[in-house]
């Protein structure tokens, strides 16, 4: 039987294995299963997060699952709008950029594009 790796296994289990373990146990497996916050809202606070702080790398992941789980484009593009006042314009444009692609990717798969 062949096991199915997670995001974090594919990017960097071949350099980084303990580091992705923990991303899957610790973070994945624990800190986003904790009942005090749905996943939908783990999500709204991630993304936020990553915009603020120009983490763009981490970020395209997180605005695909943020919309798996229950955010609608709309909602992110509200949020990614009001966070250009307060983590500034160009965090905000970049972010807009990210999901603009992942929408028009999203589109194109529905499509058999």
């Amino acid at each position: 039987m062949v096991e199915k790796q997670s995001a974090a296994q594919k990017a960097i289990g071949d350099i980084a294995p303990k580091l992705a373990d923990l991303t899957d146990q610790v973070l994945f497996g624990d800190i986003w299963e904790r009942p005090g916050l749905s996943p939908r809202d783990r999500s709204l606070i991630t993304v936020t997060a990553l915009i603020a702080l120009y983490r763009t790398d981490q970020l395209g992941f997180h605005l695909k699952l943020a919309m798996e789980n229950g955010l609608s484009e709309d909602e992110l593009v509200e949020a990614i709008t009001h966070l250009a006042f307060y983590a500034g314009w160009p965090n905000a444009m970049g972010a807009a950029g990210q999901l603009k692609s992942i929408v028009e990717s999203a589109t194109q798969s529905a499509d058999g594009n």
